[in-house]
């Protein structure tokens, strides 16, 4: 196995309160919710892991993604690959941080991200509270196309995940996208699917930018 370690140097912002307590303001939050779907979309039941290591992907564009979001975090990761695998070679791609631990700012974005987007109340609400639902739904699609196994056809969009909360996140994601979405049992996980043809170009269009969340 072939080990390959670095730093990314950024410089350390402060994270940005919301004057409420327990909730993240809504650049933060946007961030938090973003990295912590990274993060499920590989989280494995049962799987024992280094108390460093915050996840470890197949993507480098998805381990690039969730290092530039703990940055903006205040959470810079060191970042190892390690290249692995006998007759058929393999990259793995982990992110560590100095502390043990997932960092709770990533589990309360979680928790406030999936309660925006699954709130029925938030139905006809105000157009700032709709586009802020609508940038986390990007937000959790854009993880879930970095990070998840893609399941691309002619006639679906596809995503294959384990999380059964992160599944219910990405179909109302969908919806308030203003495209359809299904969950249907594969072996070992879900797959979450939205329709080909204008529904697949609308989740690959408003997922393929970050965009910031409106007060």
């Amino acid at each position: 196995m072939v080990w390959s370690t670095g730093a990314y140097a950024f410089t350390r912002p402060p994270l940005r309160p919301s004057g409420r307590a327990n909730l993240l303001d809504r650049t933060s939050l946007a961030d938090a919710f973003e990295a912590a779907c990274l993060i499920r979309c590989i989280q494995v039941e049962g799987v024992r892991q280094p108390a460093t290591l915050v996840a470890e992907f197949s993507s480098e564009a998805a381990a690039t993604r969730l290092a530039e979001l703990l940055v903006r975090l205040g959470m810079p990761a060191r970042p190892e690959r390690i290249t692995a695998g006998v007759r058929r070679r393999y990259e793995l791609h982990r992110l560590h941080l100095t502390d043990p631990g997932q960092p709770a700012v990533l589990s309360m974005g979680w928790r406030q991200g999936r309660t925006a987007l699954l709130d029925p109340a938030a139905i006809g609400a105000s157009a700032p509270r709709n586009a802020r639902r609508q940038a986390l739904a990007a937000a959790a699609w854009r993880a879930a196309l970095l990070a998840a196994g893609r399941h691309v056809r002619t006639t679906i969009l596809g995503v294959r995940i384990r999380d059964t909360e992160l599944a219910a996140v990405l179909v109302r994601g969908a919806q308030v996208l203003g495209s359809p979405a299904s969950v249907a049992p594969r072996s070992g996980c879900l797959l979450v699917t939205v329709p080909g043809g204008p529904d697949k170009d609308r989740i690959l269009r408003r997922s393929a930018q970050p965009t910031a969340l409106v007060s």
